[in-house]
């Protein structure tokens, strides 16, 4: 069981990497906005496994499959 601080720090570390996966996407060279369809990502390494399932528990993510998760408050 996860400490709330590690739960805290882990959270805020999943949602830098999945803001930083979406800048990436939408950088591309060609003219004009795009908006980025990444929804999930592979949660970032240095917390084990079971912090992320414990996030899933509190409903703060969701498990998309084959190791992503998202965020639970987005459409």
């Amino acid at each position: 069981m996860a400490t709330e601080e590690e739960l805290k720090h882990a959270y805020k570390a999943f949602k830098k990497r999945l803001k930083l996966a979406r800048l990436d996407d939408e950088s591309g060279l060609s003219p004009g906005s795009k908006r980025s369809a990444i929804r999930g990502i592979t949660p970032p390494n240095g917390h084990p496994p079971g912090v992320w399932e414990e996030l899933v528990a509190q409903k703060k993510l969701k498990r998309e499959g084959s190791g992503t998760y998202s965020l639970a408050n987005e459409i």
